[in-house]
């Protein structure tokens, strides 16, 4: 997560969306760089909502604007298979190894995912929460242009984005079926996805 104080802006680290590599080159640029622990770099809306907007409202900033990037939803998933299929991870509950895609996706509809499937929900991650902090600004993953667009408007000229934690590549078929669950099961996510207006200028 990035905070940039003087512009009021907080760019929350959606995984698997590149946020890391703005990370990487916005760093100097933010007032503050959440790195760790996992739970707070990747801190949701309701995590930032009850720990970070209460201490920047004392310190006088009770009107952060909140940005997210989203994935196409089937994008996303295949990014979290991939980047499960690493070596690091062989032998280890959370490896899809062994697993297809399909039965990774299938596995990723249970109430309960197993944990090579437990990767959460990009609609449920920006849920806006009842005493209205909630997110000003979507932006498509596949927008890139219209994201950096943005960010050059609000913080003037940007470095260098780098491409670094990149998903190993892999052909990824899904079947008819599979496909059809996964949108209904996360329907709210291809919403979330549709509704951002693409800002490529």
């Amino acid at each position: 997560m990035l905070v940039f104080w003087s512009e009021r802006l907080v760019l929350l680290s959606v995984p698997k969306t590149g946020t890391h590599a703005y990370t990487q080159a916005l760093g100097p640029r933010a007032s503050m760089v959440v790195t760790d622990p996992p739970e707070l770099k990747h801190a949701p809306v309701y995590r930032y909502n009850r720990f970070f907007r209460p201490m920047f409202e004392k310190m006088g900033a009770a009107e952060m604007e909140l940005v997210a990037v989203i994935r196409e939803p089937l994008s996303w998933l295949g990014s979290w298979y991939r980047y499960r299929q690493r070596p690091a991870l062989d032998g280890r509950a959370t490896s899809t190894k062994g697993h297809s895609f399909d039965a990774f996706l299938t596995a990723c509809c249970e109430d309960n995912p197993p944990p090579f499937a437990n990767v959460g929900n990009q609609a449920k991650f920006v849920e806006a929460r009842p005493n209205g902090t909630a997110v000003t600004h979507f932006f498509r993953y596949e927008d890139q242009v219209g994201f950096r667009a943005f960010l050059t408007e609000r913080l003037g000229n940007l470095p260098e984005i780098p491409t670094i934690n990149v998903s190993p590549d892999l052909s990824l078929g899904i079947s008819p079926e599979v496909e059809a669950l996964v949108r209904q099961r996360r329907a709210s996510e291809f919403k979330l996805w549709a509704a951002i207006p693409v800002r490529d200028r």
